[in-house]
C-alpha cells in the first residue's frame, strides 16, 4: 500500500461565537481557498473528499449536507462523512489513499458549539437508558476524573494550573487561538472552582471553528508540498462507554494506539486534552518525557471548535514538518466521555 502524506493545512480562528450557519460554510470557504492555494490544487483535483461534524450539535438533520455547498457538488464528487471528530474523516480518507482508490483528499471538519449548550449536547452521546437520562454534563464528568486523580495522587492542583499556564503563554504566539496570556501558576491557583476540583481555566473553552487538511499520496506529494509531512503510523482504539467499568485515571485505548504506532523519537506532540489533567493522562499512556515538546500550538484549552480540534491537532504537528521546525511529530485526537475513544497518529518528514 501507498504511503500518504500532509499537504496542506488551514484552521478558522477560534472564537467564543460566530455569525453563521451551523452547517460551518461561512467558516469553511476561506480555509479551503487557503489549501488550494498552499498545494496549487483545485476542487477539481481532489479524488476523495471526508468530512466530520455532528447533526446533535448543528441542531438540524443532515447538516453536513448543507456544507458540501463550501465545497461544490457539481461535477459528480466522491464525498463521505463521519458523525464525529474530523480526525476519524483523515483516517476514512487515508485509507482510501492506501488502497489506491484516490491520489488526494481533503478532509474538513466543524462546529459551531455557540448555537446551544454544549454541556447538554454532549450529555446525548452517553448509555441512553441508565446515564444519559441523568443528564451528567461533559464538565461534570471531567471533574470526577480529575478528582480520582487527585485522591489517588497522581497529580495535583498545581500540576494542573501549570498545564494551563503553559497552554495560555504558547497561545500567545498562535494566531487562531482563542484564549491567551501570560498568567502565574499562584494567580490561576486563587481562581474559584467552576466543577470542582476544576476551574475555568482547567477546562476547554466553547469555539466555533473548522479546519481542512489536504492529503496526498506519498509519490505525489512532492507536487504539492516542498516538505510533506508523511504519516508513517496512525490508529484508533475505543474503551468501554461505561464510565464505572474502566479505570478513569488512565487511557488504555490511547495506550494501545500508542504502542500500535510507535512513539520513540518524538520531538513534537499535538494531544487533544479538553481538560488539564487529560493531558497528564495522555503524556502518561503516550510515554512522552520532557524532552517531547506538548501543545506548542497552546493545544485546546486555548480553543476547542468540536469536531475539528482533532483535526486540527494533526493539522498543527505536521505544520512543524511543512515548516521544517520537526522531523518526527504525533498528533492524538479524542472522542467520547473522559477520553473514551482515542486516535494516534505519528508523522514524519
Amino acid at each position: 500500500m501507498r504511503d500518504v502524506a500532509v499537504v496542506g493545512f488551514a484552521q478558522a480562528p477560534n472564537v467564543r461565537s460566530t455569525p453563521g450557519t451551523t452547517n460551518g460554510v461561512e467558516m469553511l470557504v476561506p480555509i479551503l481557498a487557503q489549501v488550494y492555494e498552499q498545494t496549487g490544487l483545485s476542487n477539481q483535483d481532489i479524488g476523495f473528499w471526508c468530512s466530520g461534524s455532528s447533526d446533535y450539535l448543528a441542531g438540524r438533520a443532515f447538516s453536513f449536507i448543507s456544507a458540501i455547498d463550501a465545497i461544490g457538488a457539481f461535477p459528480p464528487i466522491h464525498e463521505s462523512h463521519v458523525e464525529m471528530d474530523a480526525a476519524w474523516a483523515l483516517y476514512e480518507a487515508w485509507l482510501k489513499i492506501r488502497t489506491g482508490e484516490a491520489d488526494t483528499a481533503l478532509v474538513y471538519g466543524f462546529g459551531k458549539s455557540s448555537a446551544g449548550q454544549l454541556r447538554r449536547v454532549l450529555a446525548l452521546q452517553l448509555d441512553p437508558y441508565t446515564v444519559a437520562p441523568l443528564w451528567p454534563d461533559s464538565v461534570s464528568i471531567a471533574a470526577l476524573q480529575a478528582r480520582l486523580g487527585l485522591d489517588a495522587g497522581l497529580w495535583s492542583e498545581k500540576d494542573l494550573a501549570a498545564v494551563a499556564a503553559r497552554s495560555r503563554a504558547d497561545a500567545t504566539r498562535n494566531p487562531f487561538a482563542q484564549v491567551s496570556g501570560i498568567t502565574e501558576v499562584t494567580e490561576l491557583l486563587d481562581a474559584p472552582y467552576l466543577a470542582d476540583p476544576l476551574r475555568a481555566h482547567d477546562i476547554a473553552p466553547v469555539t466555533d471553528g473548522a479546519a481542512v487538511i489536504v492529503l496526498a499520496a506519498a509519490d505525489r506529494a512532492p507536487e504539492f508540498a516542498e516538505r510533506p509531512a508523511v504519516i508513517t503510523g496512525i490508529e484508533h482504539r475505543v474503551d468501554t462507554p461505561v464510565l464505572g467499568a474502566r479505570d478513569l485515571t488512565r487511557s488504555p485505548s490511547t495506550e494501545a494506539a500508542g504502542r500500535a504506532v510507535g512513539t520513540s523519537g518524538v520531538e513534537i506532540a499535538e494531544l487533544h486534552a479538553p481538560f488539564t489533567h487529560q493531558e497528564l493522562i495522555l503524556r502518561t499512556a503516550l510515554g512522552l518525557g520532557d524532552d517531547v515538546r506538548v501543545n506548542p500550538s497552546g493545544g485546546v484549552l486555548t480553543g476547542n471548535p468540536m469536531f475539528a480540534a482533532g483535526l486540527a491537532r494533526i493539522g498543527e504537528a505536521a505544520t512543524r514538518i511543512l515548516t521544517g521546525q520537526a522531523s518526527k511529530v504525533l498528533a492524538h485526537a479524542t472522542s467520547g466521555p473522559a477520553l473514551q475513544q482515542n486516535l494516534v497518529a505519528v508523522l514524519e518528514a
